[in-house]
């Protein structure tokens, strides 16, 4: 162990897009911030190659205080031509470029724990170094919450994999492989893997496949588009149809407002569908809506998987590809104490979070997904990062460490 008696304001604990916009705005306030991960490891190691953001080039840019570091400045400084969709490639190398301009001291290593002490927080990185932090941000994104659906669990790897498991489907090529699941990552998979030679099924529990809309402009004239079109467009134009992505701009309004409401937005903006562009690239995909499967088994030789499906149908397949989503829970936090996990309250497994995304850990927030049960649809993008980052920048200038180090001190009295 190498103790020390360092300190910070703020350690914020992922260097993905969260991280970093957050990391930028707090820095703008002169706020003392380490940033610790791998820059943009999730969108590097788990994203297939080829891949495209659904999202809008609007829509993809990481947060910063001066709106200097959007990725058509990136586009633009570098003589990459603007292109829709956004390549997942362009976007990782923005993230890489947004990470140098804004945060260029990102420390790399890994935190393994953070337990509440008389400062704040006691964190600790894997190889032993030891600091206090008086409040503590975690950004780690969606990374450990790739959602396996128990009838799998006692599965091989070799054979059953998530999505989240790949940055390259080529190894599939000449192989059959069916894919579980009607969102994006479930559609563009399928793709992926039928254009590296893969003979692919996608199996869907809906009854068809839904593709979001190209909303295009009415005939209007081009002055009454200019006068239009603050009204017209939602703010982040990523989410469906556009009085959803309205009404989902607005994270306060969605914390105040009824269970039901929340529910239904949520429905609405983070529903199964994939892009309008990938439409013509799944025409020679087969997809089976309405079916689920109900049996999976190793074949008699163990070196492929019996699918027995709800439609009383069967498959015989090399590997089974869970596109099956993400959910969230904070217990899988294992870098958290248990003293920290025993005190945050929640809801479905996210953490319930007050404004400036603090959780009932005083001085303990949350970023990007996990603030989704709190705040929105929102924060499951990158559009969110500007909001979310200025925010909490807002919330922290506010404050002072010893408000933090005297609600926990309360708090803890209470759990006593």
């Amino acid at each position: 162990m190498r103790p020390s008696d360092s300190s910070c304001q703020v350690a914020i604990v992922g260097a993905g897009p969260y991280g970093l916009a957050t990391a930028a705005h707090l820095r703008a306030r002169n706020i003392e911030t380490r940033v610790f991960g791998e820059p943009m490891e999730f969108w590097t190691r788990h994203m297939p190659r080829g891949m495209f953001l659904r999202s809008a080039s609007s829509a993809s840019c990481l947060g910063d205080p001066e709106d200097r570091l959007g990725l058509d400045r990136f586009r633009a400084a570098h003589g990459i031509p603007k292109t829709k969709p956004v390549p997942i490639d362009d976007f990782v190398r923005y993230g890489h470029w947004f990470q140098e301009q804004a945060v260029p001291d990102v420390d790399r290593r890994t935190i393994t724990q953070i337990s509440p002490n008389a400062k704040g927080f006691h964190v600790r990185t894997f190889d032993g170094e030891e600091f206090h932090a008086r409040r503590v941000v975690v950004a780690t994104g969606i990374s450990l919450f790739a959602h396996r659906p128990a009838q799998f669990a006692d599965l091989p790897d070799a054979l059953v994999s998530h999505s989240f498991d790949h940055a390259d489907l080529s190894r599939f090529a000449g192989r059959r492989v069916a894919v579980v699941g009607a969102g994006q990552s479930a559609l563009e998979g399928a793709a992926l893997l039928h254009e590296a030679g893969a003979e692919v099924e996608v199996l869907t529990r809906a009854p068809g496949t839904y593709m979001l809309p190209d909303v295009k402009p009415g005939r209007l004239s081009r002055a009454a588009r200019r006068v239009l079109s603050p009204i017209a467009r939602p703010p982040f134009d990523i989410m469906g149809p556009r009085f959803i992505s309205w009404l989902i701009a607005w994270p306060r309004l969605y914390r105040r407002s009824p269970r039901a409401i929340q529910n239904f937005l949520t429905r609405r903006a983070v529903r199964p569908a994939g892009a309008t562009w990938l439409v013509h690239r799944l025409a020679p995909v087969t997809i089976t809506p309405g079916c689920s499967v109900t049996v999976a088994s190793t074949t008699g030789r163990g070196s492929g998987l019996r699918l027995r499906l709800s439609d009383g149908t069967e498959r015989l397949v090399d590997h089974l590809l869970l596109a099956t989503g993400y959910r969230v829970d904070v217990a899988r936090y294992g870098f958290l104490a248990p003293a920290l996990r025993e005190a945050l309250q929640t809801r479905d497994g996210y953490p319930e979070l007050a404004v400036g995304f603090e959780s009932s850990v005083p001085g303990l927030h949350f970023l990007g997904t996990p603030a989704a049960g709190t705040f929105g649809p929102l924060c499951r993008f990158v559009a969110g990062t500007k909001y979310m980052a200025r925010e909490l920048t807002r919330h922290v200038v506010s404050r002072n460490g010893e408000s933090v180090r005297q609600s926990w001190a309360v708090l803890s009295d209470a759990r006593a």
